[in-house]
């Protein structure tokens, strides 16, 4: 099972990664075939490259190379295989003894949620069984495991085993649904199946692995470890009944909370490596989303390659300015102070004119915001380092954000982060080493954008927020039923209202990792300008 993580676009740096893991199988575990993730030479997804003629060459020549290259080991690839904007297929093809042997082409395209490959490909149709070491393989693509009828005519076409290639992304409780989805085909065909996922980040994307094995009646042999590129053997052979017998090694399944963790470290780091950053820089408040942010990059980049900035003001907390100092300190990032208040004066008096009349309000608090914005980018420019927005999906999600100011930045990788998940992941990673102070934790959040500010101000608790975002995001759930399942009416309106009022704000923020089953961006696209409100009823 070759576990890899290929670059969207690259098809001559994908080819060379094919080519080294294929040799390496062959070297190094003696393997007889090697098959690797969906759409191997373009990466996945490739999106609106697909319509460009010219991926469909490199395409072509990187499949003719792969056949050239190749000997002693057979793989089996993803590709685009047609001609753009007329008649192109997501398909695999069996590489082996310098010849092509076979080519599927994916029947069901999905259409829902980050998939959109009706837009690019054609549907195939027929089964495709090629016979290879005496063994009859069976192929599908991804989805196709999702649905009986692929399975079910490799089987009538007297396949042996089915391997199945995926770029499937993860979300929170994904690879569950994958392993039940994937062991009621093989108790319909009574055949073993592989099924392999690539790895790694792209833009909101991310992929785990977690690439496995199922015997023919459904239980698992083998499971490759989550996050992790590799080769992972899975050996094949008859008994004495000429019943097909898998084997391999378990890697030990990780927690929800590890692998959200874990996701995120990996979506960012990709996002900075592949789009050749220098490192991140974090506008460091003392509060609990940016210090996330921070244990995260250093987890992903290591220490040299972050930078932290605190930008105090008249209304910081002292005790802000020592956590933030503390935990750069046990992380050992670069940290700056660059107090603000006098910026944040010329501001004011430059607008002094404009202002005449006029009351203090959210306006001199966005100020601030914008002023950290402008420092945090400068900073970017001068060194190419890129900024790490810090907000979370409960505030992304009612508008809780100054636009250019703590939005600004590059990549934000807590937007799809409820806060109190934020919450949850900060204390499971102390638990791997103390790194985010206690009191960061357990404090009340505050902007600190004014005097005795705090969150739970103008916001409910989060634990109730979260709740009501879930039922009116994720499950769509609308005002009348949020109401008649119990929640206060006056509070479903006030958010329901943050919520559809703030998507022009959501549309020009940075993007951000994919990690539950409705995020912002791909998954859910709603309209800036909409009539459709909460007391827009019919009578």
């Amino acid at each position: 099972m070759g576990q890899i993580n290929p670059v969207v676009g690259d098809v001559a740096g994908n080819v060379k990664l094919i080519i080294r893991a294929a040799e390496q199988a062959r070297d190094e575990f003696q393997a007889d075939l090697i098959v690797f993730p969906e759409l191997t030479l373009t990466g996945y997804p490739p999106e609106d490259l697909l319509l460009r003629p010219g991926l469909s060459k490199r395409v072509d020549k990187g499949l003719k190379k792969l056949i050239k290259k190749i000997k002693g080991i057979a793989v089996l690839v993803g590709h685009t295989s047609g001609i753009a904007r007329e008649e192109l297929y997501n398909a695999a093809s069996l590489i082996a003894d310098g010849e092509c042997l076979g080519t599927y082409y994916k029947h069901h395209l999905p259409n829902y949620g980050v998939f959109d490959e009706r837009r690019y490909f054609v549907a195939g149709k027929d089964a495709c069984v090629i016979e290879y070491k005496g063994l009859k393989f069976g192929i599908t693509i991804c989805e196709d495991i999702w649905f009986s009828e692929p399975a079910a005519q490799a089987l009538d076409a007297s396949a042996d085993i089915i391997l199945n290639l995926n770029a499937s992304p993860f979300r929170q409780g994904k690879w569950q649904l994958r392993e039940d989805q994937v062991k009621q085909r093989a108790l319909e065909t009574g055949l073993p199946i592989i099924y392999v996922n690539q790895v790694g980040g792209q833009d909101e994307l991310v992929f785990d692995g977690c690439s496995f094995a199922l015997s023919s009646t459904g239980g698992k042999v083998a499971r490759a470890p989550a996050w992790q590129q590799g080769l992972f053997p899975v050996s094949i052979h008859r008994n004495a009944e000429n019943e097909l017998i898998l084997d391999g090694e378990l890697a030990e399944k990780e927690s929800e909370m590890a692998m959200i963790y874990e996701g995120l470290v990996s979506g960012l780091r990709d996002y900075v490596e592949k789009n050749h950053f220098q490192g991140v820089v974090i506008g460091l408040s003392g509060g609990i989303d940016s210090a996330l942010t921070l244990a995260l990059a250093v987890d992903a980049l290591g220490s040299k390659r972050v930078s932290t900035v605190m930008m105090p003001s008249r209304y910081t907390a002292k005790i802000s300015l020592d956590d933030a100092k503390e935990m750069a300190e046990i992380l050992c990032v670069n940290h700056s102070v660059i107090a603000i208040d006098d910026l944040f004066e010329q501001f004011l008096s430059t607008l002094s004119d404009q202002f005449v009349g006029k009351t203090v309000d959210t306006t001199e608090e966005n100020i601030q915001a914008r002023v950290r914005g402008v420092i945090l980018m400068a900073i970017s420019n001068k060194t190419g380092a890129m900024v790490l927005s810090t907000g979370n999906k409960s505030e992304m999600a009612v508008g809780y954000s100054t636009l250019y100011g703590d939005m600004a930045g590059g990549f934000s990788p807590l937007k799809d982060v409820y806060k109190t998940l934020v919450y949850q992941l900060s204390n499971y990673r102390n638990t791997l080493s103390r790194v985010i102070p206690e009191r960061i934790i357990t404090r009340p959040p505050s902007a600190e954008l004014a005097d005795d500010q705090l969150d739970q101000d103008s916001l409910p608790p989060y634990d109730i927020l979260d709740n009501l975002l879930e039922l009116y995001i994720s499950e769509d759930k609308c005002f009348e039923d949020m109401v008649a399942s119990g929640i206060e009416a006056d509070m479903v309106a006030k958010v329901i209202k943050m919520v559809d009022r703030n998507e022009y704000k959501r549309r020009q923020a940075p993007p951000g990792i994919r990690i539950t089953r409705r995020a912002f961006g791909r998954d859910r696209r709603y309209p800036i300008t909409s009539g459709y409100s909460v007391n827009s009823k019919i009578e």
